[in-house]
């Protein structure tokens, strides 16, 4: 009787204590922010010339070497930005841009970049895809609007306005564009190549990534700049499956093909990967916490409970907010015979991986590949990069990113975040101990969605925003 008394006061003081932690924490300002998105005549002015660039079509592949139609957008942005073309030093590697802007020399050099190739726009658009139409609510339509042609035009715009005054940097500003970002191709690398080669390394770079966003994870109210501190690792990999063949007409059990889908199978119903919650996770989701419902605030606010818990049941819950805390892989190509009553000799498919930091690309291809050897499958690794290191929130850069999105966005929090896409910051690594991942302009749910998808488009009144964003970070450095 004593022990059940004992049992019962341990769970009523549980229970008071995670409701009273729940209770006692408060919401942020981020919870009541909102992004002003004025059609004023700055953002007039700089929704048409964003609309030139996108009209201007700069879709990327592995398959064209030809860069002609990239030279054609420098040329593009020769025009629309004379300062930057007078000031700096211009490097161009195979269609990849680098502007050196010659600062006072006074603190570690920094490096801005947004990539100015996009992928292929294919389906039926409320507005064609390189029209670069402008409606009447001032949102700017055509592939490459929010991936990402906007965030580079603000960098660009930001470095041509502060020329235009006569400002003079207090350490060199690399401006960077890559054409080849969207296939992982050679233009970051050559880039990199070069400030190795000259010794230079740099105390921030930030890319695109995480953008400002109404309510990022379900669930969670407000609006938040997110801001990627670590880029997974990426993997492509080839299962194949072998046999005789035959005739279609008298099959045999077990054919390549059948392996190959009960190994699919097998792999969505028994994950193979871990599920772990790193530092960067909890921060975010600390951050999120006082603006959440009551519901997910218990569970977030009391994240040393339920944590355990909570690591199986994410990925459940949001595919999103489980790609980040284990190693992915989605099935995305298949072949077998070319014969469709002929048994194929020889079946695969391909996956795409994206390896945890707890799971790198070494272990999580070693699970992978002990998996489909019980299905009789060989694994072919086509590629495979590791996790990229881990950018500190608590460091100086981070602090800056901070200070900065306070004075643009007032009231908006930001978060630091696991990026489970890729960008070409993975390659600066060498170069560079703090590549931030963020593009810091405002876009709603539909325009998130439509990144890679249909009707890509961004507020032309999201740009000023984005232009004194950059015009800070450069002044603050």
């Amino acid at each position: 009787m004593e022990i059940l008394l004992v049992i019962l006061l341990l769970l009523v003081a549980l229970v008071t204590v995670v409701l009273l932690r729940t209770v006692l924490l408060k919401p942020t300002p981020a919870k009541e922010a909102k992004v002003p998105l004025d059609n004023n005549e700055r953002a007039v002015e700089y929704g048409k010339k964003l609309s030139t660039l996108v009209k201007k079509e700069t879709v990327s592949s592995r398959f064209e070497p030809d860069r002609t139609k990239f030279l054609e957008f420098h040329e593009i942005l020769e025009e629309m930005f004379p300062n930057i073309h007078k000031t700096c030093e211009k490097h161009v590697f195979n269609g990849s841009l680098l502007f050196k802007w010659s600062g006072k020399g006074n603190h570690e050099p920094i490096l801005f970049m947004s990539h100015h190739d996009v992928v292929e726009a294919t389906g039926t658009w409320e507005h064609e895809p390189f029209s670069g139409d402008i409606d009447a609510e001032g949102r700017i339509w055509g592939r490459g609007t929010v991936d990402t042609k906007a965030s580079l035009f603000c960098l660009l715009t930001a470095a041509e306005e502060l020329m235009a005054e006569g400002y003079v940097p207090e350490c060199d500003v690399y401006l960077a564009s890559s054409c080849t970002e969207e296939w992982s191709g050679e233009g970051a690398p050559a880039t990199v190549q070069y400030l190795k080669e000259h010794g230079i390394k740099l105390g921030l770079v930030l890319d695109e990534g995480g953008m400002i966003l109404e309510e990022p994870v379900g669930g969670v109210i407000g609006t938040y700049g997110m801001v990627g501190v670590l880029e997974k690792g990426y993997g492509d990999v080839k299962f194949i499956a072998r046999s005789n063949g035959g005739h279609a007409s008298a099959p045999k059990k077990n054919s390549p093909l059948v392996r190959l889908g009960k190994f699919m199978v097998d792999v969505e119903k028994n994950y193979p990967f871990q599920h772990q919650f790193n530092s960067t996770i909890t921060e975010m989701f600390t951050r999120m916490a006082p603006n959440m419902n009551f519901g997910m605030k218990l569970i977030f606010a009391n994240l040393w409970l339920f944590k355990p818990l909570l690591t199986k049941l994410l990925p459940m819950i949001n595919s999103a907010a489980g790609a980040m805390i284990r190693t992915t892989i989605a099935f995305t190509t298949a072949k077998g015979s070319n014969g469709l009553n002929v048994l194929p000799q020889e079946a695969f498919v391909t996956a795409n991986m994206r390896f945890s930091p707890h799971q790198d690309d070494k272990e999580s291809i070693a699970i992978i590949t002990e998996r489909a050897k019980k299905f009789g499958l060989e694994t072919e690794v086509i590629y495979s990069d590791s996790p990229c290191p881990v950018v500190d929130y608590k460091a100086a850069p981070f602090k800056r990113l901070e200070e900065v999105a306070a004075e643009v966005y007032p009231g908006v929090g930001i978060c630091p975040y696991v990026m489970t896409g890729g960008t070409d910051a993975k390659y600066y690594k060498e170069v560079s101990d703090n590549c931030l991942r963020f593009a810091p302009l405002y876009i709603n749910a539909q325009q998130y969605a439509s990144i890679h998808g249909l009707n890509e488009n961004i507020y032309q009144g999201a740009l000023p925003h984005g232009v004194d964003f950059y015009k800070k970070m450069i002044q603050k450095s």
